[in-house]
C-alpha cells in the first residue's frame, strides 16, 4: 500500500450539484480500493486560463493510501467521466 493524493478540477458547466454527486462518487471508488484519509473541498475557484471555454471550477483534494496498480485505473476513470477537467495523482 502507498500513499496518494489526487487534485481533480470538476467543470461547472452542468452546475455545482453534478460536481458534487462526482465527488462522492470517486469518494467510493476510492474506498473500495484503498484507504481514504480526507476529502479536501476546495470548492468553486477561478481558473488560471480557459479550459473547454470553461472559467471556473469546481477543485477537490482526494489523500489515500492504495495498493500500486489503483492510480492507473483511477486516472483511466478520470479520463472517461464527463465532468472532469483535470486532474494530477502524485505518489506522497
Amino acid at each position: 500500500m502507498s500513499k496518494y493524493e489526487t487534485t481533480v478540477i470538476f467543470s461547472l458547466k452542468v452546475g455545482e450539484e453534478k460536481a458534487k454527486e462526482l465527488v462522492e462518487k470517486f469518494k467510493a471508488l476510492i474506498e473500495a480500493n484503498g484507504t481514504l484519509e480526507a476529502v479536501d473541498e476546495w470548492g468553486q475557484k477561478t481558473l488560471a486560463y480557459e479550459i473547454n471555454y470553461e472559467t471556473e471550477g469546481y477543485y477537490v483534494l482526494y489523500t489515500y493510501e492504495a495498493g500500486v496498480d489503483f492510480p492507473a485505473e483511477f486516472e483511466r476513470v478520470l479520463n472517461i467521466t464527463d465532468g472532469v477537467l483535470r486532474h494530477l495523482i502524485v505518489a506522497r
